[in-house]
C-alpha cells in the first residue's frame, strides 16, 4: 500500500504544475500575487485539512468549473491551494451517477418533494437540455441544490477530519521511526 502512495506522490510531483510555472500562466498572472503566496503552497498541519475540506466542498456544490474557484477561495481560509485544486477531481461524470441520486434522496429526507422517476425518465429518452433547464426550473432544483449544498457540508467536513487525524498519524509515525533510529543508535554506541 504505501508503494502506491509513493507511486501517486511522484506522479503529481512530476505533473502537478510548480509555481513557477503558474506564475507564467496569463490567466493567473492578475491573481499571481495572492494566490501564489508561499503559505498557501506549503503542506502543514492546518493548511491541508482545510484545502481538502475546500476541495470537496467546492467539487460538490459549486458548478463548473471548481479548480479556480477552490484556488482562489483557499486564499481566505489559508488552505493548502494545491489539494484543494486536487480534490474538486473527486466531481466528475463518474461519481455524479452516486452524488446526483444521494442528494435527491437527502433532499427528499430534509422534507423537499424530488421525483426520482422523473429524472430517470429524462435520462433514459436523452432529453434536451431545454427539458433538463425545465426540470431545473421547477421545484426539483432547489431541492436538489439544497441536497448537494448539506452534502457538501457533510463531505467537506468528513475530509477535515479524516485529513486531520491522517496527518497525526503520519507526523507520529515519522516521529515513531525517528525515535527508534535514534534509540537504536545509542545502543550501538
Amino acid at each position: 500500500m504505501m508503494i502506491s502512495f509513493r507511486k501517486m506522490g511522484a506522479w503529481l510531483r512530476d505533473n502537478f504544475p510548480t509555481r513557477e510555472s503558474m506564475e507564467q500562466n496569463r490567466f493567473i498572472r492578475p491573481f499571481a500575487h495572492t494566490v501564489l503566496r508561499t503559505e498557501l503552497w506549503r503542506f502543514t498541519r492546518r493548511s491541508v485539512p482545510r484545502g481538502v475540506a475546500l476541495g470537496l466542498f467546492m467539487a460538490i456544490a459549486v458548478p463548473l468549473p471548481q479548480a479556480p474557484f477552490a484556488a482562489l477561495s483557499a486564499v481566505p481560509f489559508r488552505a493548502n491551494v494545491p489539494l484543494a485544486i486536487a480534490m474538486t477531481w473527486v466531481s466528475n461524470p463518474a461519481t455524479w451517477f452516486i452524488m446526483f441520486p444521494c442528494a435527491i434522496s437527502l433532499s427528499n429526507g430534509m422534507g423537499f418533494h424530488v421525483d426520482a422517476h422523473h429524472v430517470e425518465v429524462l435520462m433514459a429518452k436523452h432529453a434536451s437540455m431545454a427539458e433538463w433547464f425545465a426540470w431545473v426550473m421547477s421545484s426539483a432544483g432547489p431541492a436538489v441544490l439544497a441536497g448537494l449544498f448539506v452534502r457538501a457540508i457533510l463531505m467537506a467536513s468528513a475530509g477535515y477530519l479524516v485529513s486531520s487525524f491522517g496527518w497525526r498519524w503520519w507526523i507520529g509515525h515519522k516521529r515513531r521511526g525517528r525515535n527508534a533510529r535514534v534509540l537504536q543508535a545509542r545502543d550501538l554506541a
